[in-house]
Protein backbone atom coordinates (compact mmCIF):
# COMPACT_ATOMS: atom_id res chain seq x y z
CA UNK A 1 0.00 0.00 0.00
CA UNK A 2 2.80 2.42 0.92
CA UNK A 3 4.65 1.59 -2.29
CA UNK A 4 1.56 2.43 -4.37
CA UNK A 5 1.10 5.73 -2.57
CA UNK A 6 4.76 6.69 -2.98
CA UNK A 7 4.67 5.67 -6.66
CA UNK A 8 1.49 7.71 -7.25
CA UNK A 9 3.01 10.77 -5.59
CA UNK A 10 6.18 10.35 -7.65
CA UNK A 11 4.20 10.09 -10.89
CA UNK A 12 2.14 13.20 -10.04
CA UNK A 13 5.31 15.18 -9.31
CA UNK A 14 6.71 14.09 -12.67
CA UNK A 15 3.48 15.13 -14.36
CA UNK A 16 3.61 18.57 -12.76
CA UNK A 17 7.17 19.33 -13.83
CA UNK A 18 7.19 17.67 -17.22
CA UNK A 19 3.87 18.95 -18.60
CA UNK A 20 4.82 22.61 -18.59
CA UNK A 21 7.53 22.18 -21.18
CA UNK A 22 6.81 22.11 -24.91
CA UNK A 23 3.35 23.75 -24.71
CA UNK A 24 2.48 25.54 -27.95
CA UNK A 25 -0.51 27.81 -28.18
CA UNK A 26 -3.08 26.61 -30.71
CA UNK A 27 -1.72 23.05 -30.73
CA UNK A 28 -2.57 19.93 -28.75
CA UNK A 29 -1.05 20.59 -25.32
CA UNK A 30 1.54 18.06 -24.11
CA UNK A 31 -0.64 16.44 -21.47
CA UNK A 32 0.10 13.28 -19.51
CA UNK A 33 -2.59 11.24 -17.84
CA UNK A 34 -2.65 8.13 -15.71
CA UNK A 35 -5.06 5.56 -17.11
CA UNK A 36 -7.08 3.11 -14.99
CA UNK A 37 -4.45 0.42 -15.69
CA UNK A 38 -1.81 2.67 -14.04
CA UNK A 39 0.01 3.42 -17.30
CA UNK A 40 0.92 6.93 -18.34
CA UNK A 41 -0.61 8.11 -21.62
CA UNK A 42 0.91 11.16 -23.32
CA UNK A 43 -0.54 13.53 -25.88
CA UNK A 44 2.21 12.44 -28.25
CA UNK A 45 0.71 8.91 -28.16
CA UNK A 46 -2.48 10.13 -29.84
CA UNK A 47 -2.81 9.14 -33.50
CA UNK A 48 -2.31 12.50 -35.23
CA UNK A 49 -3.58 11.36 -38.61
CA UNK A 50 -7.14 12.04 -37.50
CA UNK A 51 -8.99 14.79 -35.62
CA UNK A 52 -8.45 14.99 -31.87
CA UNK A 53 -11.00 15.80 -29.21
CA UNK A 54 -9.93 16.63 -25.66
CA UNK A 55 -12.75 16.48 -23.14
CA UNK A 56 -12.01 17.77 -19.64
CA UNK A 57 -14.62 16.30 -17.33
CA UNK A 58 -15.52 15.23 -13.85
CA UNK A 59 -16.81 11.66 -13.47
CA UNK A 60 -19.51 12.81 -11.03
CA UNK A 61 -20.75 15.67 -13.24
CA UNK A 62 -24.24 15.12 -14.74
CA UNK A 63 -23.50 17.31 -17.78
CA UNK A 64 -20.31 15.32 -18.36
CA UNK A 65 -22.22 12.04 -18.18
CA UNK A 66 -24.80 13.33 -20.66
CA UNK A 67 -22.06 14.56 -22.99
CA UNK A 68 -20.30 11.18 -22.81
CA UNK A 69 -23.57 9.38 -23.59
CA UNK A 70 -24.01 11.72 -26.57
CA UNK A 71 -20.51 10.90 -27.81
CA UNK A 72 -21.13 7.19 -27.47
CA UNK A 73 -24.50 7.48 -29.26
CA UNK A 74 -22.55 8.87 -32.25
CA UNK A 75 -19.66 6.43 -31.99
CA UNK A 76 -19.86 5.46 -35.67
CA UNK A 77 -19.44 9.10 -36.73
CA UNK A 78 -16.63 9.53 -34.20
CA UNK A 79 -14.72 6.30 -34.82
CA UNK A 80 -12.07 8.22 -36.78
CA UNK A 81 -11.56 10.78 -34.01
CA UNK A 82 -9.04 10.37 -31.20
CA UNK A 83 -10.83 11.27 -27.97
CA UNK A 84 -8.97 12.02 -24.74
CA UNK A 85 -11.20 12.19 -21.67
CA UNK A 86 -9.21 13.90 -18.91
CA UNK A 87 -10.08 14.60 -15.29
CA UNK A 88 -8.21 15.74 -12.20
CA UNK A 89 -9.90 13.26 -9.86
CA UNK A 90 -8.11 10.10 -8.64
CA UNK A 91 -7.78 7.00 -10.79
CA UNK A 92 -10.48 5.21 -8.78
CA UNK A 93 -13.07 7.66 -10.13
CA UNK A 94 -11.75 7.20 -13.66
CA UNK A 95 -11.98 3.43 -13.31
CA UNK A 96 -15.61 3.66 -12.20
CA UNK A 97 -16.45 6.07 -15.06
CA UNK A 98 -14.82 3.77 -17.62
CA UNK A 99 -16.75 0.76 -16.28
CA UNK A 100 -20.06 2.63 -16.06
CA UNK A 101 -19.81 3.75 -19.70
CA UNK A 102 -18.11 0.58 -21.00
CA UNK A 103 -15.36 2.76 -22.52
CA UNK A 104 -12.91 -0.12 -22.88
CA UNK A 105 -14.68 -1.20 -26.06
CA UNK A 106 -13.79 2.07 -27.84
CA UNK A 107 -10.19 1.90 -29.11
CA UNK A 108 -10.20 5.60 -30.02
CA UNK A 109 -11.09 6.80 -26.50
CA UNK A 110 -8.29 7.40 -23.99
CA UNK A 111 -9.36 8.12 -20.40
CA UNK A 112 -7.25 9.17 -17.46
CA UNK A 113 -6.43 11.63 -14.72
CA UNK A 114 -3.91 14.42 -14.77
CA UNK A 115 -4.06 14.32 -11.00
CA UNK A 116 -3.11 17.39 -9.08
CA UNK A 117 -0.81 18.70 -11.81
CA UNK A 118 -3.94 20.42 -13.22
CA UNK A 119 -1.95 21.11 -16.40
CA UNK A 120 -4.90 20.99 -18.81
CA UNK A 121 -7.23 22.73 -16.35
CA UNK A 122 -4.76 25.60 -15.94
CA UNK A 123 -3.70 25.61 -19.61
CA UNK A 124 -7.26 26.42 -20.71
CA UNK A 125 -8.44 28.14 -17.51
CA UNK A 126 -11.25 25.61 -17.18
CA UNK A 127 -13.94 26.50 -14.68
CA UNK A 128 -16.92 24.41 -15.84
CA UNK A 129 -17.34 20.84 -17.06
CA UNK A 130 -17.39 19.45 -19.60
CA UNK A 131 -14.83 21.51 -21.48
CA UNK A 132 -14.18 20.31 -25.02
CA UNK A 133 -11.42 21.22 -27.46
CA UNK A 134 -11.37 20.09 -31.09
CA UNK A 135 -8.16 19.84 -33.13
CA UNK A 136 -7.63 18.84 -36.74
CA UNK A 137 -5.42 15.93 -37.80
CA UNK A 138 -2.36 18.22 -37.65
CA UNK A 139 -3.05 19.06 -34.02
CA UNK A 140 -4.21 22.62 -34.83
CA UNK A 141 -6.93 24.12 -32.63
CA UNK A 142 -10.31 24.31 -34.40
CA UNK A 143 -12.79 25.14 -31.65
CA UNK A 144 -13.24 25.24 -27.86
CA UNK A 145 -16.55 24.56 -26.11
CA UNK A 146 -17.30 25.32 -22.50
CA UNK A 147 -20.11 23.66 -20.53
CA UNK A 148 -22.98 25.79 -21.87
CA UNK A 149 -21.69 25.69 -25.45
CA UNK A 150 -21.10 21.94 -25.77
CA UNK A 151 -23.38 20.60 -28.46
CA UNK A 152 -22.85 17.20 -30.06
CA UNK A 153 -24.52 18.26 -33.31
CA UNK A 154 -22.27 21.31 -33.70
CA UNK A 155 -19.28 19.15 -32.90
CA UNK A 156 -20.28 16.69 -35.63
CA UNK A 157 -20.71 19.56 -38.12
CA UNK A 158 -17.23 20.86 -37.24
CA UNK A 159 -15.77 17.37 -37.70
CA UNK A 160 -17.39 16.97 -41.14
CA UNK A 161 -15.63 20.16 -42.22
CA UNK A 162 -12.23 18.64 -41.44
Amino acid sequence: MKVKLIFSLFVFVLLIFDNNSNAQSGKVPPFRIIQPNGKIFKAENLPFEKPILIVYFSPDCEDCQEFTEGLLAHNMELKNVSIALITYLPVEFVTQFVAKNNLKVYPNIYVGTEGNSLFIKNYYGIEQFPFVVLFNENGDLIKKYSNREVNINDLLIQLKKL
